[in-house]
């Protein structure tokens, strides 16, 4: 056994530099980007019901999850969720550049730039009771292909991994199998033998069927011991049986929303300069492809269209593998994390095969300066002047991912202001009607008639497609009412059930309110405060 300063001093001589440059980068440009929503209390609609939630999601599929969120606690604190979170997104970004192998250091920034940076991110924040367990998941899912690559029976560390990353949140299956088809791909440009090759390919299929059956057969188990069933939100409970469609109406939907939400989604570009930078990394990365094809002489070979024809049809269902499991989902930006991956894989694939590479690899940097006869040479000067462009196209990416991260983040500081102000105008109204008393019973749907409200979201060209973060105010039902007055304003509201709600809807007395902010909104009925804000 070793002392705590024996097991320093090996981690400080094992822990690899561009290990710690992953980590740092995505702690501290995490900082910068999210501050705002960790050094704030913002909540969207579901954070108003999850103050302090034990995040027992069993009923969803998410065993794990409880665990994963303890070490925060279970209440909402923004900064303390936050700071765990970029902890554990860190420690996943050192696995994902262990595994794509990158060792030039201006790439690991770039890369752990992408991932801290991507919208996807800044919408999990948007739910932030929950963000340190996504993180964690995610951080399983890189160490997951990482175990597989490195070690001979690595896919069994890998599997146990991908099994706990899906008993936390089931989406980041996607990672896995994007990040497993380009291990397999880089397997196939490689120059060892068939056998090997194959060998080395079947252990992501093992990892993949481990982590899989391990989650399902622990799913059942714990569901048993609870005496639960699954959920029917979001599909969970159809997941064994594929909601009921055949498997070509789910692959068709699964490539139209993949071409939607990549080109028009507003996520991975959403102006002329995003745009732009995007396109032509993907362009650079296509003009390496070619070039690699050419000189390797792979386009006399006919498996290497069948190959490359394979992982462009594989690719939307890869992305998109919840729609496969569970075609009824309500598939939202939360659940996209895995776009992120378009820009990484992009600049991993230049990195490994001509660009930005070291001087270890036989390849020039933009840094790299020492022959001077070969700088002259025009395949050299455009090798290095493409390096420069992918280098400059990245950085424009992620700081346009950040700046609209926080975009969105002012619309959700936005959202609370407004939703303060408009409850208590309600409830000073409520405190002013006649008959009303301090925890009465209260009957309203809680629908905002907009014809009654500015539009005042500026944001809408840019956070329309996350979740959370969109619109002009927090509340959309009563128990969003009730929770935010309980916790910002120290208002109790009792609310009647909604068997009764549903009988005080038809009646006369109700249906003659004005919608509120106008008179005679409220009016008190039976001893019940009827309020129409719809």
């Amino acid at each position: 056994m070793r002392t705590p300063a024996e097991v320093w001093s090996y981690l400080r001589a094992n822990i690899r530099k561009e290990w710690r440059t992953a980590f740092w980068t995505v702690f501290f440009l995490g900082l910068l980007i999210h501050f705002p929503v960790m050094a704030g209390d913002f909540p969207n609609h579901d954070g108003l019901a999850s103050m302090y939630f034990d995040q027992n999601m069993i009923t969803s599929g998410r065993w794990f999850l409880m665990v994963a969120c303890g070490f925060s606690s279970y209440f909402a604190l923004p900064w303390v969720i936050g700071v765990f979170s970029l902890f554990f997104l860190g420690i996943g970004a050192a696995a994902l550049i262990e595994f794509l192998e990158i060792r030039y250091e201006p790439g690991v920034v770039l890369l752990s730039g992408f991932l801290v940076s991507f919208p996807a991110l800044a919408s999990t924040y948007a739910y932030i009771f929950t963000a340190d367990g996504y993180m964690l998941a995610l951080c399983l899912v890189f160490f997951s292909v990482a175990f597989t690559k490195r070690w001979e029976w690595g896919f069994l560390p890998g599997g146990i991994c991908l099994a706990f990353s899906m008993g936390t949140y089931q989406s980041y299956l996607s990672f896995a199998i994007l990040l497993s088809v380009y291990g397999c791909l880089m397997i196939l440009l490689g120059e060892s033998s068939v056998e090997r090759k194959l060998k080395n390919i079947l252990h992501y299929l093992y990892m993949g069927l481990i982590g899989v059956g391990l989650y399902y057969v622990i799913l059942q188990i714990l569901l048993k011991i609870q005496g639960k069933e699954l959920d029917t939100y979001q599909g969970i409970s159809g997941m064994a049986s594929g909601g009921g469609l055949s498997l070509a109406e789910k692959l068709r939907n699964i490539y139209q929303d993949f071409l939607a939400f990549t080109g028009k989604g507003n996520v991975l570009y959403n102006n002329m300069i995003s745009f732009a930078a995007f396109g032509l990394l993907m362009a650079a990365a296509l003009v390496m492809l070619i070039r690699l094809v050419i000189r390797r002489g792979y386009y006399k070979k006919w498996y290497v269209y069948l190959i490359l024809l394979f992982a462009a049809l594989v690719m939307p269902p890869a992305f998109n593998v919840i729609l496969l499991i569970s075609p009824g989902v309500t598939y939202h930006l939360l659940m996209r994390y895995q776009w992120c991956l378009f820009p990484i894989l992009t600049l991993a694939f230049l990195m490994r095969y001509g660009f930005l590479q070291t001087e270890l690899s036989g390849q020039f940097s933009p840094f790299h300066r020492r022959d001077a006869k070969a700088l002259k040479k025009p395949s050299v000067i455009c090798n290095i002047l493409l390096q420069w462009a992918v280098l400059v196209f990245s950085v424009i990416l992620i700081l346009h991912y950040g700046v609209t991260d926080n975009i969105a983040y002012s619309n959700l500081q936005k959202k609370y202001e407004k939703t303060y102000a408009y409850c208590l105008r309600l409830a000073d109204r409520m405190e002013q009607t006649d008959g009303y008393y301090t925890g009465m019973p209260v009957a309203m749907i809680g629908v905002q008639n907009k014809e009654n409200l500015p539009e005042t979201d500026i944001t809408g060209a840019v956070t329309s497609n996350m979740i959370g973060m969109s619109g002009d105010y927090l509340v959309y039902t009563d128990t969003n009412y009730q929770a935010f007055m309980r916790h910002y304003l120290g208002i109790t509201i009792n609310l009647v059930q909604d068997e009764e709600m549903e009988r005080i809807y038809e009646t006369k007395e109700y249906q003659e309110l004005n919608s509120f902010p106008q008179e005679d909104s409220m009016r008190v009925v039976d001893g019940v405060l009827y309020i129409k804000t719809e």
